[in-house]
C-alpha cells in the first residue's frame, strides 16, 4: 500500500504542474490537488493509527 501512496502522490505532482503551466488543461490542476490530497490522507491515517495494512 505504501507503493500505491507514492505513486498517488507522483501523480498528483505531474499534474499540478502540467494544470499549472497548461490554461487550457486547468481541470488538472484540480485533479492533481484532490489526488495530493487523498494521498496525504492515507499516510496522515497510516502514521497515526500505527496500521500498515490501511
Amino acid at each position: 500500500m505504501n507503493l500505491l501512496v507514492i505513486i498517488i502522490a507522483v501523480i498528483a505532482v505531474v499534474l499540478l504542474l502540467t494544470g499549472g503551466f497548461v490554461s487550457s488543461l486547468n481541470f488538472l490542476l484540480w485533479v492533481g490537488i484532490v489526488l495530493l490530497v487523498i494521498a496525504a490522507v492515507v499516510f496522515l491515517l497510516r502514521f497515526i493509527t500505527g496500521n500498515r495494512r490501511v
